[in-house]
């Protein structure tokens, strides 16, 4: 897969899976691993990326005698959730026009 296009895809897996709960690390590549493979070297920028971009907070809580740093989506994220829903149709649209499956009637 083009690592354009799978590294957008991530970070959109990465809100979705967060959008569900509030989360960490290993627990995220946990729930995204059986759609898509990621790694801890991968999630961590990520995770830095969209709390840059204000799409994700990070508090901590205590687990075991450490603090676990946990992960919550932002209106910003969920945001790009939606947009990337919409998105998503014209990629559709796209994947079927590549593979043949729309004929050229139903292109216009």
């Amino acid at each position: 897969m083009d690592i354009q296009i799978k590294r957008g895809l991530l970070e959109v897996c990465v809100l979705a899976a967060i959008s569900r709960k509030d989360s960490y690390g290993y627990q995220i590549i946990k729930d995204i691993e059986p759609y898509i493979s990621i790694s801890e070297s991968t999630l961590y920028p990520i995770l830095r990326r969209l709390e840059e971009n204000r799409q994700l907070t990070v508090y901590s809580v205590e687990h075991n005698g450490r603090l676990r740093k946990y992960y919550s989506i932002t209106d910003e994220g969920k945001c790009r959730l939606q947009a990337f829903s919409e998105e998503w149709k014209e990629i559709m649209s796209i994947y079927k026009f590549i593979t043949g499956e729309v004929s050229g009637d139903e292109q216009n």
